[in-house]
């Protein structure tokens, strides 16, 4: 009987090795069809520029289409929930923002789950948020806006919306400020950058990616970087925390993500192969024109790093009562 066991088992290692095998074979032919790439956002925006960005270089590389597909809707989570019913092969892969960390933080339910059905594979760049005011407004730095709010409390400041990153940048603005504002959320940067423009609100929060060109041409102006470095499209312009109101990074990334349960050799394949990219100067200098901060982050600090900004997320949110239902 033991004997009987002893084959069994070694029968089943050998059947069980070669089914590994098979895969790691399969791999390596990988891809030899088109590659789907999700977008849960509009065409046009950061999200789908970063997309474009890689399209064409990725396409060369890999010999076959890269099919970019704009999946927009619920702060990317129709996006998500498309990927995580995916088979975990590498032919659907999500331009993934830090919309995942956030998401869990506000969001009453959502129709997957991040840890389990996501695997992050590389992030490629991050775009700082900064905080704006309008060319005629009279405020030339973040204390000139705190102790604006502190003679008027309750000055407005408009987001993109409710729970982007521009929203969870004010909410900690208030707390490390002690002072008041009244989140004005649109629906979109666009429409929120319009009205600071023309002097219909103060100040917002929002990412330089989406608001350089305004900026460049003096229509807002940039008063404080929101990230722990200066921007090299403004250099002059301090961060929070040298004006004394630290606040967490609040940059959102733009990433690569498959569904969860892709094999570890393929995520390798996929990540060198962005990392690889973002060492070309043409592709490091789109980024940098857009005030993107090329990232690189492999698989193994991109898991690391989802479940402890979902942390600190769901703490603000509990702190500033940010949630959807």
């Amino acid at each position: 009987m033991l004997h009987r066991r002893g084959v069994l088992a070694a029968a089943g290692a050998a059947l069980t090795s070669a089914a590994q095998a098979q895969p790691a074979a399969g791999q390596a032919g990988w891809p030899d069809r088109p590659v789907r790439l999700l977008v849960g956002f509009p065409a046009g925006g950061p999200t789908d520029f970063a997309a474009r960005l890689l399209q064409e270089p990725l396409q060369a590389l890999w010999g076959q289409p890269l099919v970019v597909e704009n999946r927009p809707g619920a702060s990317q989570n129709i996006a998500v929930e498309a990927l995580a019913k995916s088979p975990p092969d590498g032919y659907t892969l999500l331009l993934c923002t830090s919309n995942l960390t956030t998401n869990p933080a506000v969001f009453t339910r959502l129709p997957y789950d991040t840890l389990r059905d996501v695997t992050p594979i590389v992030v490629i760049y991050s775009s700082p948020t900064v905080l704006f005011t309008g060319a005629d407004q009279p405020y030339r730095s973040v204390q000139d806006v705190v102790e604006a709010a502190r003679r008027q409390p309750g000055l407005a400041a408009a987001t993109s919306g409710v729970a982007t990153s521009g929203h969870f940048a004010t909410e900690m603005f208030m707390l490390a400020a002690r002072i008041e504002l009244t989140h004005v959320p649109y629906r979109g940067a666009n429409p929120a950058l319009q009205d600071v423009i023309g002097g219909r609100v103060p100040v917002t929060f929002s990412t330089l990616s989406g608001a350089i060109g305004l900026a460049r041409d003096g229509k807002l102006r940039p008063l404080g970087i929101a990230a722990p470095r200066r921007s090299r499209a403004f250099p002059d312009v301090p961060t929070m925390a040298e004006q004394g109101v630290p606040i967490r990074d609040t940059s959102p990334w733009y990433s690569f993500t498959g569904p969860g349960g892709m094999p570890e050799a393929l995520v390798a394949r996929i990540a060198a192969d962005v990392q690889g990219l973002l060492r070309r100067p043409d592709i490091v200098a789109r980024i940098e024109e857009s005030g993107g901060v090329v990232e690189g982050e492999g698989p193994a600090a991109f898991r690391e790093r989802i479940p402890r900004e979902i942390a600190v997320n769901a703490e603000v949110a509990k702190l500033a009562n940010i949630h959807i239902d």
